[in-house]
C-alpha cells in the first residue's frame, strides 16, 4: 500500500501541494474549520510546522483564518472553495491514473483487489 500511495503522489505536478498541506487540505474538508494547535495535534507535527504549512496554504488562498467566535483570542482555520477545487482536482488526478492502471488487470484480479478493500479499511481502523 505505501508504495502504491507515495507512486500516487509523486505523479502529483512539481509545485503542487506538500504531502502535510494535501492532508490539512483534506482534513478541513472532512472535519470542517478547526485552530491551528487542534490540526497539529491531529496531524501530529509541532505547532511551529503547521504554522509553516498554514502560511502556506492561506499564501495560496487555498485556506482562510478568521477570530474563533467563543474565544476571539484563537484563530480558526477553513478551507476555501479555492481549496476544494485543489483537493478535488489532486483525488481526480489519482483516480484517473489508478484507473488507468488497472485497464492492465483481468477482471478476476480486479475483482479481488475489490473484495480486499473492506479488510484494509478494517485493518487501519485498527492501527
Amino acid at each position: 500500500m505505501g508504495r502504491i500511495v507515495r507512486r500516487l503522489r509523486q505523479a502529483h505536478a512539481v509545485g503542487d501541494l506538500t504531502l502535510s498541506g494535501a492532508s490539512v487540505l483534506a482534513r478541513l474538508s472532512r472535519g470542517g474549520p478547526d485552530s491551528p494547535g487542534a490540526l497539529a495535534e491531529l496531524e501530529r507535527v509541532r505547532p511551529q510546522a503547521m504554522a509553516g504549512t498554514l502560511a502556506g496554504l492561506e499564501q495560496r488562498g487555498l485556506v482562510s483564518r478568521a477570530p474563533d467566535p467563543a474565544d476571539r483570542r484563537r484563530a480558526v482555520i477553513a478551507i476555501t472553495e479555492e481549496g476544494r477545487g485543489v483537493l478535488e482536482r489532486r483525488r481526480s488526478e489519482s483516480a484517473d491514473r489508478l484507473a488507468h492502471a488497472l485497464d492492465g488487470f483481468t477482471p478476476r484480479e480486479r475483482q479481488a483487489l475489490t473484495d480486499v478493500l473492506p479488510l484494509l479499511d478494517r485493518l487501519a481502523e485498527q492501527l
